[in-house]
């Protein structure tokens, strides 16, 4: 638990770990716009390769779809649209990101989003020993166990990363 002046309220993303029964701990931050992962990494004294990022995809059929990437690699595009089988896939825009997640960009979480969407996990990801993933608000990290992305979101794993 966060020490008791730094406790942020729930959010979507923790009243479904909650509700799981999954244990995660909190680690907020000061949130800098466009500060990315290499921000919260910092601040956080964390491998900003364990620092997870959500990103709100489409395929062609501007169907919706998440990613989770470690914080110091991009998706290829194309290597991800190859292994789900789509055509080609794009990020959507913040706006259409944000109808979807029901989250602002920069506090996306792939738990407790609005809309029902695959998710998709760099294969690397799964074995590192603890993730920290966004808690579902700008500045707002949870640690878990990267097993939670599987077995709660069914989060398939995939090799799309760009090192």
């Amino acid at each position: 638990m966060a020490k008791k002046d730094k406790h942020v309220s729930e959010t979507p993303a923790t009243q479904m770990l909650r509700g799981a029964g999954v244990s995660f701990t909190e680690h907020p931050y000061d949130y800098v716009d466009h500060g990315g992962t290499a921000e919260s990494a910092k601040q956080l004294g964390v491998d900003e390769h364990a620092v997870v990022k959500t990103l709100v995809m489409q395929d062609e059929k501007a169907q919706p779809l998440i990613v989770l990437m470690h914080g110091d690699r991009s998706v290829s595009t194309k290597n991800l649209a190859r292994e789900i089988g789509a055509k080609s896939v794009e990020p959507c825009k913040p706006e259409v990101a944000q109808r979807h997640s029901g989250y602002l960009v920069g506090g996306t979480s792939p738990f407790g989003v609005r809309k029902a969407m695959p998710v998709y996990v760099e294969a690397s990801v799964l074995a590192l020993p603890k993730i920290h993933i966004n808690g579902g608000r700008r500045g707002y990290l949870v640690g878990i166990e990267p097993a939670v992305l599987t077995q709660l979101l069914g989060a398939k794993p995939v090799n799309c990363a760009l090192a």
